[in-house]
């Protein structure tokens, strides 16, 4: 149905808002299945994952997997994470566009110093935050989206400093109407991605595959017995089927 992109600094404010559009949400359309995917929901610290390039790196690709395996064409996925480099969000509009389906950017644009004063107040009650030579490093590294970007638009800007983050935002209830409105042939303000033939997947049909399976059998066997003849009934240890092809070993 749809791929929601979070976007912005560390403790800008996403996650609320990611909550608050899951709940505008629901109260829109009543059977709308959303599902947040975040560092949280995979059993990953905040600092663990971006303490260096390497474990920032896989975390992309442990979120972008989950995307891969979550988004439908029956639920709507929000990717609530940092989603700061802008390749980063041209992966995951790619992954909307193979299945299909609307696609958006939801960017909470907060000023650095209200990040950092929020991250040091969750640091005090203990709740979760980044040690502050991460928060530096993160900010420092942050890549803006552009609307002009087809990985980044339509884009939703909503800026916690001039707006509270309560469901019945403005921008909020903008991104709910784009995200259920019924497209027709006369739509035109809602884009839905289309797979080209470079992301379709070739399904073999299942006549062929079981057709394909007994060949390549079959190819295997007569290998092995022409082997076993030329060895003169000699033990075999192993026999290779031909170039680029595995060789097959035997064992007792």
């Amino acid at each position: 149905m749809a791929l929601v992109v979070m976007c912005g600094q560390p403790c800008s404010g996403k996650s609320e808002a990611a909550a608050c559009l899951t709940a505008a949400l629901h109260s829109s359309v009543a059977d709308v299945t959303v599902r947040i995917i975040d560092e949280s929901s995979l059993h990953l610290g905040r600092n663990d994952s971006y303490k260096d390039m390497v474990v920032e790196k896989n975390l992309r690709g442990v979120l972008r997997s989950e995307v891969d395996r979550s988004v439908s064409r029956d639920s709507i996925i929000i990717v609530d994470s940092l989603n700061n480099i802008k390749g980063y969000r041209y992966e995951l509009w790619c992954l909307a566009r193979a299945s299909g389906i609307r696609y958006c950017v939801f960017f909470c644009d907060t000023e650095v110093d209200h990040c950092r004063e929020w991250n040091v107040k969750r640091q005090e009650k203990g709740e979760p935050s980044y040690d502050s030579n991460i928060f530096e490093d993160l900010v420092r590294r942050f890549e803006r989206p552009d609307r002009r970007s087809r990985w980044d638009s339509p884009l939703f800007e909503l800026v916690p400093s001039r707006e509270e983050i309560v469901e019945s935002s403005p921008v909020i209830a903008e991104a709910v109407s784009y995200l259920t409105k019924k497209v027709d042939s006369k739509t035109r303000d809602v884009k839905v991605l289309q797979p080209t033939i470079a992301t379709q997947s070739v399904r073999t049909t299942e006549a062929n595959s079981l057709y394909e399976m007994d060949k390549a059998t079959q190819e295997v066997v007569s290998a092995i017995v022409e082997a076993q003849s030329c060895g003169l009934g000699l033990a075999m240890n192993k026999i290779t089927l031909g170039p680029n092809l595995p060789t097959i070993s035997f064992t007792v």
